[in-house]
């Protein structure tokens, strides 16, 4: 293979997240030519965590890998799932009593191995152990196997996510922010070859506060009081970026952010 495209889906929002990808992923994996599809699914369940039934429906909608971040263990049938299926991943830095893995090896029919790691920030977010020595701990593992490595980086401040992209600069073959459901517009190649962007965006209803209805998160910041926010629904979007590698090096030749709105059906 001359080059391998890989396509990471942001944050899954509840029912309008999967409905999108359910009727869209199909058509934009043919006209992108994607090769491997990766997608943020924390956020699947109505909006906060992953159960097994989703994760094996989004699965069957075409998503190869699933990454997750903070909401992971929302729903408390993740646990066992996470210990036994591989393609789902909780962030490598949760310590290693936790279930499941934070990294993981796709092979394409071609024989091609792409190496997927989740990462977690800790500024504004849970604590966790450092993000930039578990990528570090993880590399020395995946680089064994292969040179074409995505890292799913959950985390809220855009600072931290740069400096790993500069970290990780040479090391990996993108570096792609997830969490804040915000799609930015600073998609670029690092100095040695590694894709940056650092938010994908997210996946789910237009019509709301990133993903929670509108008067439930006014509510919130009017009063102060605990609120319990309601998943949006209505028309989706499907955000996220195409990363384009060369296979014999592993570096990033391209990246495109991705929209594609939801169609009346």
């Amino acid at each position: 293979m001359t080059h391998v495209n890989i396509l990471l889906i942001g944050d899954i929002f509840g029912e309008p997240g999967r409905r999108v990808i359910a009727h869209r992923l199909a058509e934009v994996k043919a006209a992108h030519r994607i090769d491997l599809v990766i997608g943020n699914a924390e956020n699947a369940a109505g909006g906060f965590g992953i159960t097994p039934k989703i994760a094996d429906e989004l699965f069957a909608m075409g998503i190869d890998v699933l990454t997750t971040g903070n909401h992971v263990w929302d729903k408390k049938e993740a646990l066992d799932y996470l210990a036994k299926e591989r393609r789902i991943l909780r962030p490598a830095n949760y310590p290693e009593q936790a279930p499941g893995l934070g990294r993981y090896v796709a092979e394409l029919p071609g024989g091609v191995r792409i190496g997927v790691l989740q990462l977690m920030g800790r500024v504004y977010m849970p604590m966790t152990d450092c993000p930039f020595q578990a990528a570090r701990r993880e590399l020395e593992w995946l680089r064994a196997t292969t040179r074409l490595i995505i890292v799913d980086m959950h985390g809220e401040a855009t600072s931290e996510k740069r400096a790993m992209g500069w970290y990780l600069d040479g090391q990996v073959t993108a570096v792609l922010g997830t969490h804040t459901h915000v799609q930015t517009a600073d998609e670029e190649i690092l100095p040695n070859g590694t894709a940056y962007l650092t938010d994908v965006g997210m996946t789910g209803p237009t019509a709301s506060v990133i993903g929670i209805t509108p008067a439930s998160a006014i509510r919130k910041f009017l009063t102060q009081m605990p609120t319990r926010y309601e998943a949006a629904d209505g028309p989706a979007i499907l955000q996220g970026a195409v990363v384009t590698v060369e296979p014999s090096t592993g570096r990033a030749t391209a990246i495109e952010r991705l929209q594609v709105r939801e169609t009346s059906s």
